[in-house]
């Protein structure tokens, strides 16, 4: 079973993957194989965006390099070209030989294992709530946050969801009093329905929207 977690820009993403971990699920955050990556394939990101990138330690800095594509398409074209292969082929070595896992990608649906999928978890905030954690997390300019934020203007959409039937489960973390405990609740019940059968967490009692795994049933729901 490959379980996919996935959400906006400070959603909260690794806060769901942390959970998952403590209720015995190995999580892998492809965030930080990207950061692996970067170290990688730093001879071609210097060839592609110039010795700019470079850190005083004469490493590729990310913030740096995000400044560079972050608003610019072309260019984060460019760089996933050259740091997707390498995330997706160490994404696989970590899944070898394991029954159960969770992939925590951004862009879960650019990686190798998305048709593989058997269930996605699809994490929900509020944009003014994920901004302030922007805020306190990254400590951006106004422009580079707006642009991370932005980035992802059409996620989730059609392109991410419909290539395959994985059921997907939406939380929501918006961080309002009270949130984290429903959140516990919502979680519960998805590893206990993914363990003993997905009807426990299709039909859940109203923590969030759960979809399961029907191309025409996405549609009419909006996905």
């Amino acid at each position: 079973m490959i379980i996919g977690l996935t959400g906006h820009y400070c959603a909260g993403k690794n806060h769901v993957g942390l959970m998952l971990e403590k209720r015995g699920l190995p999580v892998l955050d492809v965030d930080k194989l990207g950061h692996e990556a970067i170290f990688l394939e730093q001879e071609a990101i210097i060839h592609c965006f110039g010795k700019e990138v470079l850190g005083s330690d004469g490493f590729v800095n990310r913030r740096l390099l995000g400044k560079q594509v972050f608003g610019r398409p072309d260019k984060l074209s460019a760089l996933e070209a050259i740091i997707h292969p390498t995330a997706n082929r160490l994404t696989e070595e970590w899944l070898a030989g394991r029954k159960v896992s969770v992939i925590n990608a951004a862009l879960l649906h650019k990686s190798t294992v998305f048709d593989r999928l058997n269930t996605i978890i699809l994490v929900w905030a509020p944009l003014l709530v994920r901004l302030y954690r922007a805020v306190k997390r990254d400590k951006l300019s106004l422009k580079e946050l707006l642009n991370r934020v932005f980035s992802q203007k059409d996620f989730p959409d059609r392109t991410q969801f419909f290539s395959h039937y994985a059921d997907i489960y939406i939380v929501q973390n918006s961080g309002f009093p009270g949130s984290q405990r429903t959140l516990e609740k919502r979680i519960d019940a998805i590893v206990e329905g993914l363990r003993h059968g997905k009807e426990k967490t299709i039909n859940d009692s109203g923590f969030c929207r759960s979809i399961s795994g029907d191309r025409d049933e996405r549609r009419n729901t909006g996905l």
